[in-house]
């Protein structure tokens, strides 16, 4: 078995079947997917096993009870027969030539890590492209080589994995936490013996209300510091620290001050946690000012940077309600 295709399933019975058909629209064979009902209270689980049914030498299905995204996604790992793994999430949806176009990506020799493209999909049939997943690179290479990938966007989704990477290190998705993706994939960044990134749009990530990422309940990003004390003492233990300080310090600014303060602030731009956002910063990392990755942000990011830096936050609230 090649690709194991892992969805972890909860309550998503509007979206579930948009997905699987995009995933059985991919013609290719030597692959599987699990499904891991994740104790969904709607018909989801139903809609799993008549799937199932349907297509016994394609899918498997697992139920468990609720254990959050990072549980379902460990219990396909630890299920899973294929040697690569691809994490597909139920609301989303793959491009018909995805599986084949993985399957020849991962006969590349030494590779562990296959990376691509992604698009945004509003749900009516607009896809736009998302911010570049690193560009497309022609041999593979490893962190050392390309220390900036660090900085490529966190998300499991957008690469295909060597199952070898999670059962050899022992890395696992943390349960029922936010920002359980940039908690694992940056360690997998760090331990693979060889990286691919392909030109090639082919996921596609559904915008819909109730998201993670448009979730109101504030105080929850408290845990973004909670996964970075976590990176920042994986990369120590690891005596890697060092070699890649720069571009910590550069992933700590995109997402601890700059992301994580933008969805605080357009919301409530007097709330507490925004100087936490700053001092945790300042403690982890006293000069990030002179940080040479803060010199290469686009307009819009360097612009958000300065308002934070200044402390504007109701400006920084206008300007991305009107981004929308």
């Amino acid at each position: 078995m090649t690709i194991s295709v892992i969805i972890p399933v909860y309550n998503v019975e509007q979206y579930l079947s948009r997905c699987l058909e995009s995933v059985l629209r991919n013609h290719t064979s030597d692959c599987e997917v699990l499904l891991i009902d994740d104790g969904a209270t709607d018909g989801s689980g139903k809609i799993c096993d008549e799937y199932a049914g349907r297509y016994p030498n394609l899918i498997r299905v697992i139920h468990q009870e609720n254990g959050g995204l990072g549980a379902a996604r460990n219990t396909g790992i630890e299920a899973a027969t294929g040697e690569w793994l691809l994490f597909l999430d139920s609301d989303d949806t793959i491009a018909p030539e995805t599986l084949s176009v993985l399957q020849e990506a991962a006969k590349t020799p030494g590779v562990q890590i296959v990376g691509f493209q992604y698009c945004t999909d509003d749900g009516a049939g607009k896809l736009t492209p998302g911010e570049d997943n690193f560009p497309p690179t022609n041999h593979p290479f490893t962190l050392a080589d390309r220390p900036e990938f660090l900085l490529s966007p966190p998300s499991a989704a957008f690469r295909l994995w060597h199952r070898a990477l999670f059962m050899e290190s022992g890395i696992r998705f943390p349960a029922r936490v936010w920002y359980e993706d940039i908690r694992t994939t940056v360690k997998l960044f760090c331990l693979a013996s060889g990286i691919i990134v392909l030109p090639d749009p082919l996921y596609r990530y559904l915008q819909r209300p109730g998201s993670i990422m448009s979730n109101q309940n504030l105080d929850r990003n408290r845990e973004i510091m909670d996964a970075f004390d976590d990176i920042l003492s994986w990369f120590y233990e690891q005596s890697a620290s060092e070699t890649y300080q720069s571009e910590l310090c550069a992933l700590t600014v995109e997402h601890v001050l700059l992301a994580a303060s933008v969805r605080v602030a357009r919301l409530d731009p007097r709330h507490k946690l925004l100087p936490e956002f700053r001092a945790y910063l300042d403690n982890a990392f006293p000069d990030w000012t002179d940080n040479s990755y803060l010199r290469q942000l686009p307009r819009l990011k360097s612009l958000a940077l300065r308002l934070v830096r200044g402390r504007h936050y109701r400006l920084l609230s206008t300007l991305f309600r009107l981004k929308g």
